[in-house]
């Protein structure tokens, strides 16, 4: 499962989850003004930066709006 930790005022926020949108990807977004998201936000990457993408099924985690569309983008193309 993909969790997309977000703030809805940030706009590579806005960037990757435009790039989920468009390419179908399914996610779980997390906002950090609810408290239980910032809370496993920084528990999970240790800062309270977002956008900040957490990959479940392969225990991998990451920042930058640029990796997150990479790796995203790398998923899909192993998918198909």
């Amino acid at each position: 499962m993909l969790e997309l930790f977000v703030s809805e005022y940030c706009p590579y926020c806005k960037k990757v989850m435009s790039f989920f949108d468009e390419n179908n990807v399914i996610y779980e977004k997390k906002d950090v003004s609810i408290s239980e998201n910032f809370e496993k936000l920084v528990n999970l990457g240790g800062h309270d930066q977002v956008p900040f993408l957490n990959d479940t099924d392969n225990q991998i985690s990451m920042y930058e709006s640029a990796d997150i569309i990479d790796y995203v983008k790398n998923l899909k193309e192993q998918d198909e």
